[in-house]
């Protein structure tokens, strides 16, 4: 892409790696930007065959005919000779990993970040898992300059995304990374006119973290209220998956359209008609059991589960 094209003038090196990255680089080609490089992970085995799988950015990239690199050390010498000679103007960082600070202090005009929270609150890996977690009814996306602390650099852009009932982590993932490529492009555009607004993140009296989220994390241990309990399995849904002990089996949960309900039962104890009804009890209230997934088995809701097995 020839730099005469480029609406904001600026060189532009771009780094991610997963799907949620895919969506902001595209957003960029489509405005014509001047996009000089693709820094992604290096492609990974995958599959029984273990063939080498290249990353979502870089099948992307490679369409566009963009140009790549993929190092497996950031701090690498030749990588850095390489970026170095790419004469960067700016960097645009989307779901990629912590940067040293000689990769994001290079380009004269700095290095963005795109965050799927509303920064400063759900700074970490998995701000989309625990807004949702947490209950709550707003979050949004945020794109900010980076500096030494991670997810600390000065605000540029703040753009909310209700939060609804019915969502998990999958469906508000979806929206969050469309909402992101937009405001990736209203940055770009911002930063090249000199008019980016760079406000220091305004500490509220609690922060929210947003760990990366395990196996562990996804467990319901029913110590929780029936409406929490919801919130976890909504927020874990659907990866890693949230699961639970029962009789002694583990089963995959996967509420998407579950509700907390009044009933009168203890933790983990279960109600059912062995048709269609499964109840399990929290520590206040308790939920019902719409969907889930047996370990080992395929996904079904609580009728097809009882055509078959009892409890």
């Amino acid at each position: 892409m020839c730099e005469t094209q480029s609406p904001s003038g600026l060189r532009i090196v771009f780094m991610g790696t997963p799907e949620f990255a895919v969506p902001s680089l595209k957003a960029l080609v489509e405005a014509g930007e001047n996009i000089v490089a693709v820094i992604t992970a290096p492609d990974k085995p995958s599959g029984r065959g273990q063939k080498l799988m290249p990353t979502p950015v870089k099948e992307y990239a490679l369409t566009q005919n963009l140009p790549i690199l993929q190092p497996e050390k950031l701090k690498d010498p030749q990588f850095l000779e390489d970026l170095a000679s790419l004469k960067a103007d700016f960097q645009v960082v989307v779901a990629f990993r912590m940067l040293p600070e000689v990769v994001w202090n290079m380009p004269p005009k700095g290095t963005i970040n795109l965050h799927s929270s509303l920064l400063p609150q759900y700074r970490g890996a998995a701000p989309i898992n625990w807004a949702i977690i947490n209950g709550e009814k707003e979050t949004g996306v945020t794109t900010f300059f980076l500096q030494h602390e991670i997810d600390t650099g000065n605000i540029i852009f703040q753009e909310k995304e209700p939060i609804y009932p019915t969502d998990n982590a999958g469906t508000l993932y979806a929206r969050l990374m469309d909402k992101g490529a937009q405001l990736i492009v209203k940055t770009v555009q911002a930063v090249a006119k000199n008019t980016a607004p760079s406000l220091p993140q305004v500490f509220a009296e609690t922060l929210k973290p947003a760990p990366k989220v395990f196996k562990d994390t996804a467990q319901v241990k029913w110590d929780l209220s029936a409406e929490a309990t919801v919130n976890l399995v909504r927020g874990m849904n659907p990866f890693p998956g949230a699961w639970c002990i029962l009789n002694g089996k583990n089963y995959r949960l996967h509420l998407v359209e579950s509700v907390a309900i009044e009933q009168a039962l203890k933790p983990g104890e279960i109600f059912t008609d062995n048709k269609s009804l499964l109840y399990i009890g929290c520590t206040n209230g308790a939920i019902s059991v719409l969907e889930w997934q047996a370990e080992g088995k395929k996904r079904m809701d609580i009728a097809a589960f009882f055509n078959g097995n009892t409890l």
